[in-house]
């Protein structure tokens, strides 16, 4: 990778990783639904001033549709299975499980064609679920993250199937829109608890403006330069400074079996991505599809 590439892996593994700790904070003061929409909200607009500030034309001429299924996807139902889970099971557990979101997302670019699956990722696949069974017996808050995680898959393929001609800036400031607008709604029935204190605000200024929008913003540019089989594996990176930032800051700890599931998660998304090929075997075979 360029210089430039590995600035924007490691931006997004250490910003996305410590946002956890972020959200946390914006939860507790504006509620799981609140978080999530003026997150959304917040970002969306931020990357729509951004354009007419550099005097950047946005193309939408994909169709509305398709940005609204992303919006739908891997804004609203991400988020919002991540804002309710995170402050149930804890940083290190929500981290855990989404680093699942390779496995989701193999599987459904399998079953849409987009990426062809081998013994070793077969293998990966059937690893991972299994330590994804062994959590899923855990609290509820388990399966909002494990359906946040699919959410975010499902959308990145469905983002590659139907938007690769959509610029970054447009799929992400869209989908950030779209979501917020769709989970607006909910606020009728989870409103926010109280009135959030001004430091509440420059926690969701931050969760927002540069922990969605910009790292969205740096995500996409990253696919288009690596690859998004090489882009995703971030999610390692990801889940590992969480799990340290949730010990380290806010004391959370794992059981035996949760690190049983841990580790069989994580090593069934190695196979699967083969983020270490051999150099003869790549030299010697074309790359593979993209995988989100």
């Amino acid at each position: 990778m360029k210089p430039r590439d590995i600035a924007a892996y490691v931006f997004l593994a250490v910003t996305w990783g410590l946002s956890f700790l972020v959200l946390l904070k914006v939860v507790h003061a504006f509620g799981w639904v609140g978080a999530v929409t003026l997150r959304a909200l917040i970002a969306g607009i931020t990357l729509f001033l951004l354009a007419a500030a550099t005097r950047r034309r946005l193309d939408f001429s994909a169709g509305w549709r398709h940005f609204a299924m992303v919006g739908a996807t891997t804004v609203a139902a991400q988020l919002i299975g991540l804002s309710y889970a995170t402050p149930r099971i804890g940083t290190a557990m929500a981290a855990i499980l989404v680093a699942a979101i390779p496995l989701f997302s193999m599987i459904i670019g399998q079953l849409w064609g987009l990426e062809r699956i081998a013994v070793r990722g077969l293998a990966g696949l059937l690893l991972g679920a299994a330590g994804i069974i062994v959590l899923v017996g855990f609290p509820i808050g388990c399966a909002a993250s494990l359906f946040s995680s699919f959410s975010a898959a499902f959308g990145s393929n469905y983002a590659i199937r139907h938007l690769r001609s959509a610029g970054s800036l447009e799929l992400t400031s869209a989908a950030f829109l779209f979501g917020g607008l769709m989970t607006l709604p909910l606020l009728l029935a989870v409103p926010v608890p109280a009135m959030p204190r001004p430091v509440d605000f420059l926690y969701l200024a931050i969760l927002a403006c540069v922990m969605s929008a910009l790292t969205y913003v740096v995500y996409f540019r990253l696919v288009a330069s690596i690859g998004a089989t090489r882009t995703i594996s971030v999610e390692f990176a990801v889940t590992t400074i969480a799990v340290l930032a949730g010990t380290i800051v806010l004391g959370e700890s794992l059981t035996l079996i949760q690190g049983f599931g841990a580790v069989a998660i994580i090593g069934g998304c190695i196979l699967v991505l083969d983020p270490f090929p051999r150099r003869l075997k790549a030299a010697a075979l074309p790359s593979a599809s993209p995988l989100v």
